[in-house]
Parts: structure tokens; sequence; C-alpha cells
């Protein structure tokens, strides 16, 4: 039998606040869904966070956007923004919940899901990310260094199974399109659009070889649904590696290098992605700087095994230097391009009414 693995994100609120999320959020969360696992609506769970979004990652038989399960999550949700962000009002009390009222599914909600549904292999471990303070398309430079880079992952070159190599599913932010672009064929294609992470993000990656899923994130900007700066989008994603897959060892080595991304303060500057361990996945320079955390699991008939902090490593260390580096060389830009967003980008932010307060002064030039 196939088994569903499913990533939920939200920001129900923050301690302090951009921070972290409270463990009282948390410890709800797990009640809740021990519940669920009680009457066998789901198979297992974990609840952790980065910085002040909840993510809950779920195994379940149900198959992908379920409306029951999603309905499930969503009134978890609400219960804990209800119960405790308000009361101990936390910063952004629920400010990812946009919809008043559910209909058939997460998607589309401000809810981050992501997905994925196959029939475990005799070893199946995955890699479950979450970033804070970031954009979706966050992810794009690191996808393509897992399952496009000989340089990042010999594994493209050695391993049989990944020759013919991976399909991309990219979507268009703004004009909510997708297209299928095939790595290595079309990589400089690829390349034309991936880079423009503000518009483009990854949700989908399958192998060539059988089309089996590799990878599934989030693609939620807030912005899009409510029509106005929120918040930061924060994605998150789930990696299956291993056997025909990238190995864990390729798909971290992705992230030995912070390369720069967008959101940090306000979501509008660009900073280094620093990947740390779950105690380090709080906020609070500049409101970040951007971060991203990484649980490993092996997954047993939809049980999951492990819960490996996987950035705790001290391989890592090295990376989170040349992070805090960048970071202090971006912040000496102040209000500046390139660590300010530009004009386009901050679109959804309250800079239009700024500039718009200046526009009766302008004259023209003799």
């Amino acid at each position: 039998m196939k088994i569903t693995v499913s990533l939920f994100k939200v920001d129900v609120g923050g301690i302090v606040g951009h921070h972290k999320v409270p463990e009282e959020v948390k410890d709800m969360a797990r009640k809740e869904l021990s519940k669920l696992k009680k009457a066998k609506k789901i198979i297992d769970f974990y609840v952790f966070n980065a910085g002040d979004d909840l993510q809950l990652l779920l195994t379940h038989r149900k198959g992908e956007n379920n409306k029951a399960l999603h309905y499930a999550v969503w009134k978890i949700f609400k219960k804990i923004t209800k119960e405790i962000s308000i009361p101990m009002k936390l910063y952004g009390a629920g400010q990812d919940l946009l919809v008043s009222k559910f209909k058939d599914s997460l998607v589309g909600t401000g809810v981050g899901v992501a997905e994925m549904t196959f029939k475990e292999r005799k070893t199946e471990p995955i890699l479950v990310f979450g970033a804070d303070k970031t954009e979706p398309g966050a992810w794009n430079i690191y996808l393509y260094k897992i399952f496009a880079d000989p340089f990042n992952t010999p594994g493209l070159v050695i391993s049989t199974k990944m020759q013919k190599g991976f399909d991309f599913e990219i979507i268009n932010l703004e004009e909510h399109k997708k297209i299928k672009l095939s790595a290595p064929e079309e990589i400089y294609k690829m390349l034309s659009i991936m880079g423009t992470t503000s518009k483009y993000a990854v949700k989908h990656v399958y192998r060539r070889e059988d089309n089996e899923i590799a990878m599934s994130g989030t693609i939620t900007k807030l912005s899009g649904i409510a029509g106005k700066y929120i918040g930061k989008d924060d994605p998150s994603m789930i990696i299956r590696g291993g056997k025909g897959f990238p190995a864990i060892g390729e798909i971290l080595e992705a992230f030995t290098y912070p390369y720069l991304v967008a959101g940090w303060m306000r979501g509008s500057h660009y900073g280094p992605l620093i990947p740390v361990s779950l105690k380090d996945s709080r906020v609070s320079r500049f409101d970040g700087p951007p971060r991203v955390v990484c649980i490993g699991f092996q997954l047993s008939n939809g049980k999951l095994e492990g819960e490996v902090d996987m950035f705790e490593d001290m391989a890592f260390d090295r990376a989170r230097e040349k992070a805090l580096e960048i970071a202090d060389m971006m912040r000496k830009q102040g209000p500046f391009m390139p660590h300010r967003g530009s004009e386009e980008e901050m679109k959804y932010t309250s800079l239009h009414k700024v500039v718009d307060s200046l526009k009766r002064r302008w004259r023209k030039m003799e």
C-alpha cells in the first residue's frame, strides 16, 4: 500500500515578535494530533518549528489533498489560535489563516501544504526542511544543486537510476500556471526562470527513470491571497533520499553554502539562508537572519523513525560562520539595493505609500 506524507506550515503567532513558536502551541498541536492518531485517522506525526512557523508532519494512507484530513488540521490551527495565540497576545496571532471558512482544501487558505504519495522502498529515508523569513523561491537554487548539478550530486553521474535526470515542476506564482522542464536537457531554460525567485518556485521534482516523486514543497504566496504584505511566506519541503535519489549527504551538501534569499526584515531584504539546528530555530537580529532547519526520518510502514536534527552537525559550522559574515556585509548596505528589495518586489509592502506621497513633488526636467 502507498503512504502519503503531508507537511503543513502556518504562522499562528510568535512569542516576543517573530522569535519562535511558544511551547504551549506545539504542545496543543501534539495533543490534538495524538487524538487523530488514536482514532487511526493518521499513522504518525511530528511537530516542530522553523522560527515562528508551526510545522505539522503527518503520515497516512488517505492520499493527497484529502478533504477530511485537511479539515482536521484546519480545526487544529483554528483551535490553537483561539485558545492560545489570541489570549497570549502572540505577535501576528493566526495571521496565515487568510480565509474565514474552510471549503475543500487547505490549499489557498494561507497554510503551506506539501504532500507526496509513494510506495515505501526497502529503506525509505526522508528529509523535511522548514525555512523562516524568506520566500517560496528560496529553495530554487538548492533544488538545482541537489537534482541537476553533478558537482554537488555525483550520483547524477554514477547512479544508473539517476542518469536520465529529473523533471522540475515550476510554478508561476503571479499567473498561477505551471510548467515541467527536464534536466539535464533543459537546464538552461530551467535556470532562465528559476533564477527569478520572486516569481517562480519549484513545487515538485520527479525522477525521470520512472516518474517517482522526489520532492514536494510549499508555494504559498501570502500577499497573493491577501492582496497586501502580511508576513513572510516561509517555505517548507519534503525530499526522499538514497536508492535512486540523491543520497542524504548529497542533499545536505547543497546547504553548505548560505546563498542569498529574499525576506528577512519586513520581507523586504536579502540575506543569507543559515542552516541551523532545531534549538537555534529562533530569530532575533533584524528579525532574522533567514534560516533553515532539517529533520531526517526513516519511514517504516508509515511510522516516523529517527527524528534526526541534520544541521546540528559541526560540519555546517563554516556555513554558519560564512552566513554571519554575509549578514554583516548586507546590513552595511542599509536601505540600499541589493540588501533591500526592488520596488517591484516590495509592491505589497507599505513602501509604495511612501513613494506615492512624493508624486506631487516631482517636476519635469528643463
